[in-house]
């Protein structure tokens, strides 16, 4: 059977772990040619390294999303790597800082935004264009059920996650005569690097847990199910809104 995302070129960003990294490997086993953006090259040549070892292609891009001009040399790169066509944009880099707010300084609240919301507006800015004019395009931009609930210490990171939200709904509106689709993905609590405070504190985790119906972390896998559905063309009528993947929590 023919892969369903074969000849297609993608791009994810923070691809060097957790959520970024599931998803890149899915869309490389689904035929796509993949580009990995992220901070720690390192880990990111790791994730190439894998998708290339199964016989799929990948390339690597360096750069911070909070960094207008690295951004726009990683499109520089992309383009003299894989020519001037994006069809699948995937912004998932992102950070959380868990304190209370009289605690957090303007550098820290800055750079949970910069990092969740203003890198998501520059990867966007830079590499739509390589997507227009070709009647198919999907975005997916990286929530979280922190922007549909959130918890004491999560200011900055609910904020940040809770305007993605209405930047998807934006961007959905604006690209529609396009054909490309934008869309978010809101997971629960998952088995990632970025929750490894919570799942390394007992107390923590066995409160996570018991708030969550299904009664056990999210896999990184399972969010990328969800990527693939919406980068198909099955989800080709699905665009300005939301996936909740996160165990029923905010069904309560």
């Amino acid at each position: 059977m023919t892969p369903p995302l074969l000849g297609r070129f993608a791009l994810v960003t923070g691809a060097g772990q957790g959520l970024g990294e599931a998803m890149a490997l899915a869309l490389a086993e689904a035929g796509a040619t993949v580009a990995l953006l992220a901070r720690e090259e390192a880990k990111a040549a790791e994730v190439a390294n894998r998708i290339r070892a199964n016989g799929g292609r990948a390339e690597l891009l360096a750069a911070d999303v909070r960094d207008e001009a690295a951004v726009s040399r990683a499109r520089e790169t992309y383009e003299s790597a894989l020519g001037g066509r994006l069809d699948i944009l995937i912004n998932n880099a992102g950070i959380n800082l868990r304190k209370p707010i009289t605690e957090f300084t303007l550098a820290e609240w800055n750079r949970v935004i910069e990092t969740n919301l203003t890198g998501t507006f520059l990867m966007c800015r830079a590499f739509v264009p390589l997507m227009t004019g070709r009647g198919y395009g999907r975005i997916i931009n990286l929530t979280s059920m922190m922007a549909h609930i959130s918890l004491p210490g999560r200011t900055a990171y609910s904020a940040s996650k809770s305007a993605l939200l209405g930047f998807n709904r934006a961007l959905a509106l604006e690209l529609a005569p396009e054909k490309i689709t934008v869309n978010g993905i809101s997971p629960g609590v998952c088995d990632t690097e970025i929750n490894a405070p919570l799942m390394g504190n007992p107390e923590l985790r066995a409160t996570f847990l018991a708030k969550t119906p299904l009664g056990r972390w999210g896999l990184p896998s399972e969010i990328a199910a969800a990527a693939l559905y919406l980068c198909s063309d099955a989800a080709g009528f699905m665009t300005g809104t939301d996936l909740v993947i996160d165990g029923g929590w905010t069904a309560q």
